[in-house]
């Protein structure tokens, strides 16, 4: 089995790499890579690894990111000191998410685990994770403001948006809320029928759509029920995507 570590942490690398000699000596580890921006290279120049170790944490931001640039298809295992990223990491082929400080015992059911899914057979793990992940919807996000967390209620929600790498939600009142998760992972959190991805920067709410406008070029933009910070455009190749989605609010159209 050939295994790919993303750690920034030089002393939980070294654990880590340790406790894979004892538990698993056949494991070969192809490299050790401390950022985003060094796996992602890594893994658009060389063949998909049998498994990925992940800190959550990294140097140059949280390790999700990575599966934004990268398809991954490889069963990973995440290891993080922190315990509320699970559900996110379930969405990203996750079988496994250990808690520093890792030992042997949390590897080898790590491991087993992993050889309990294969069962002798080679899996696209991408696919199969994603669609059970796509059973699951969060119906409630916790939000940190300042010294207070706030649920916000799914429904509430009429866009989400990023820009210079920071994710808010607005909700009907147009109150904004910082979001600690990616748009990606967003995305996957909240239901198709009532959610859009509109482009890189949007995900719009059915019930927030007030107007749609025909642009230059094919394309659409939209107006919703609250200010935006910026026009949301729907590009030619995804207003076909985009009227299907309509069409499921108004089937007679």
């Amino acid at each position: 089995m050939r295994a790919l570590i993303i750690e920034d942490e030089t002393a939980a690398a070294r654990n880590l790499e340790a406790v894979l000699r004892e538990v698993a000596p056949g494991v070969e580890i192809l490299a050790t890579l401390e950022s985003v921006a060094e796996s992602i290279e890594w893994l658009q120049s060389n063949p998909q690894p049998d498994l990925l170790f992940m800190d959550i944490h990294l140097a140059d931001g949280d390790s999700f990111r990575i599966f934004e640039s990268v398809e991954i298809t490889a069963p990973v295992i995440f290891t993080t000191a922190y315990d509320r990223y699970a559900l996110e990491a379930f969405r990203v082929n996750s079988i496994d998410y250990l808690l520093k400080p890792i030992n042997a015992g949390d590897v080898r059911r790590a491991l087993e685990k992993l050889r309990r899914l294969t069962s002798g057979e080679r899996l696209d793990y991408g696919t199969r994770v994603r669609g059970l992940a796509s059973q699951r919807q969060e119906e409630v996000f916790l939000v940190h403001v300042r010294d207070k967390i706030i649920p916000l209620q799914r429904d509430r929600i009429a866009y989400c948006y990023t820009a210079n790498e920071k994710v808010t939600a607005c909700d009907f009142d147009g109150t904004v809320y910082p979001m600690d998760k990616t748009l990606e992972a967003l995305q996957s959190l909240l239901p198709d029928r009532d959610f859009f991805r509109a482009n890189r920067q949007f995900i719009i709410a059915r019930r927030a759509v007030k107007e749609i406008a025909v642009w230059f070029g094919s394309r659409l933009t939209l107006h919703l029920t609250v200010e935006t910070p910026e026009r949301i455009v729907i590009s030619k190749a995804r207003v076909p995507e985009f009227k299907e989605w309509l069409r499921a609010i108004h089937p007679t159209e």
